[in-house]
């Protein structure tokens, strides 16, 4: 009986219907907890993601549309849980998010100073969170490269940062020093695994720091640099099948000659 959804003129409505109905009529809707929800929501944030770059590189938009669709059907599927446990509902989320959107633009809903912006929602958000103590509070639990983005810009507020380009090229040339010296000293304990495993990190710690003073994304660069592998490899494989070998077969240099030709093949 899907006209009970479809027969609803407002889409906010019939989404609020569609859930309700689901949480109670599907077996596997109504099992589901917050807890078990996290991990779809981060399979679809990173599929959004993934819908977005290529509405950028094909203007192919249709992935796009379903995939913000499911993270949607995600908002809709907590705030049901929510209003279970008299918390609150999908509505709640609107206006909340509404107000949220208006009490940080008071260059439009206001008479703040528009060339102001960046810094006036920074102090905006901070006076949301007076309980605050340290810049590196309320830091979302994004992945890892994104993360340290997120601490870098907060110490720089602070002027803890590297004036130019030149200071983070050395920073990086220091960290990657100090890693070949762990790995030459290492004699394969736990500990020295460790050390290796620490200055690993302070070299993309580094990097994503030169990545933010360029003005690029590490998260982004490196999900597009994965993808672009992924259809490199895929182009391998077709050569090698082509050509009737197999990969696991050739030698590191007849690979790379594969490599270059399915890169030729791709530009």
């Amino acid at each position: 009986m899907p006209h009970r959804v479809r027969n609803l003129n407002n889409p906010f409505d019939r989404l609020d219907s569609l859930m309700n109905i689901l949480r109670v009529e599907c077996d596997w809707d109504k099992k589901q907890t917050l807890q078990s929800l996290r991990k779809y929501t981060l399979e679809e944030t990173h599929e959004v993601l993934e819908a977005v770059e290529k509405a950028i590189e094909t203007d192919e938009w249709d992935d796009l549309k379903g995939e913000l669709g499911d993270v949607l059907i995600q908002i809709a599927f907590y705030a049901v849980i929510a209003k279970e446990q008299e918390k609150f509902d999908l509505a709640d989320v609107f206006d909340t998010l509404i107000e949220k959107m208006i009490y940080r633009h008071p260059h439009v809903f206001a008479d703040a100073n528009p060339d102001d912006i960046n810094e006036q929602w920074e102090q905006l958000k901070d006076a949301k969170n007076t309980e605050r103590k340290s810049l590196m509070d309320g830091v979302p639990p994004l992945p890892a490269l994104s993360y340290a983005a997120k601490q870098q810009q907060r110490a720089a507020r602070v002027g803890f940062d590297w004036p130019d380009l030149d200071g983070v090229t050395d920073k990086i040339k220091e960290e990657v020093a100090e890693l070949e010296h762990e790995i030459n000293a290492s004699d394969g304990s736990e500990e020295a695994k460790r050390k290796i495993e620490d200055e690993f990190g302070d070299v993309l710690f580094s990097l994503v720091n030169y990545a933010r003073k360029l003005g690029v994304d590490p998260e982004q660069a490196l999900m597009r640099t994965n993808r672009k592998f992924d259809k490199r490899f895929r182009g391998m494989e077709a050569i090698a099948e082509n050509q009737n070998i197999k990969l696991k077969d050739l030698n590191i240099d007849a690979l790379e000659d594969i490599y270059q030709q399915a890169k030729d093949e791709l530009k």
